[in-house]
């Protein structure tokens, strides 16, 4: 792997040099889109509809949209004078314990190695939080954006996961949809909870695979070789008319491929 920049975690009065990686790929299968008549692919042009040509790179500028169509325009040196633009630091500034942490407000995930010299503090600081059982937050700038970011060990490694600011999460009382009032029985209650139960299971991610992934390649796949395309057709899915009958079939067909699985 490359390294995506080469900055230091402050911890304390203790710097450690450190190394960014990025922790995670997408695994999306991209299209190209084609002129259908000649199979050439398609360019997009940054054209202004005011002057009716294509703009150059060096015409064009940031613009704030303040107001309906009306810009305040933001130059280069405007950006390099705003506090923490280049910094490459990882700022801790608390210990938490991971539980406290809501999954919403995780972004994306990144590996800290240590660069020259830094290895005994990593070491140090990995160590200290594994018998703590803490995990870190810090400010972090990547790519000129300051993020929230939580540091934690994984496997042999620290790992950051860059976090929204509160601000940046939308509440759910936005959902006009969640205004509604809902009469629950004790035994619709009860036979939810045992269907939880007989799903339950330890977290092994090896046993998830992206089912849509590996069609649409085969599909592709048979498209270069020639081939013709057959797609399975789906079985309907049933309509749920009774709730407790629901439940009560869903318990059942978990505990029959539990006993297979088993």
């Amino acid at each position: 792997m490359r390294s995506m920049w080469k900055g230091a975690i402050s911890f304390g009065l203790v710097n450690i040099p450190v190394k960014l990686y990025t922790a995670t790929e997408k695994k999306d299968i991209k299209f190209n889109y084609l002129h259908s008549v000649c199979k050439t692919p398609v360019q997009y042009q940054k054209v202004c509809p005011a002057c009716q040509r294509e703009v150059p790179m060096e015409e064009i500028v940031r613009g704030y949209e303040y107001q309906k169509g009306k810009y305040v325009i933001i130059a280069e040196e405007d950006l390099e004078n705003l506090p923490a633009a280049t910094t490459r630091a990882v700022e801790i500034l608390d210990f938490v314990d991971l539980a406290e942490i809501d999954p919403l407000y995780y972004d994306k995930s990144y590996y800290l190695a240590p660069n020259d010299g830094g290895q005994k503090a990593y070491a140090l600081l990995k160590k200290a939080m594994e018998d703590t059982g803490k995990i870190a937050i810090a400010k972090v700038v990547i790519r000129s954006k300051q993020s929230l970011a939580a540091i934690r060990v994984h496997e042999d490694a620290l790992v950051m996961e860059t976090m929204f600011f509160p601000e940046e999460i939308r509440s759910a009382k936005l959902l006009p949809e969640l205004n509604y009032k809902a009469d629950l029985h004790d035994n619709e209650l009860k036979m939810a909870i045992s269907l939880i139960n007989n799903l339950a299971a330890s977290f092994e991610p090896e046993k998830y695979t992206d089912e849509y992934r590996a069609a649409l390649m085969e599909v592709i796949q048979a498209k270069i070789a020639g081939e013709e395309v057959t797609v399975p057709a789906q079985a309907p899915a049933g309509k749920v008319v009774d709730l407790m009958e629901a439940l009560k079939a869903s318990i059942q067909l978990a505990k029959t491929e539990k006993s297979k699985t088993g």
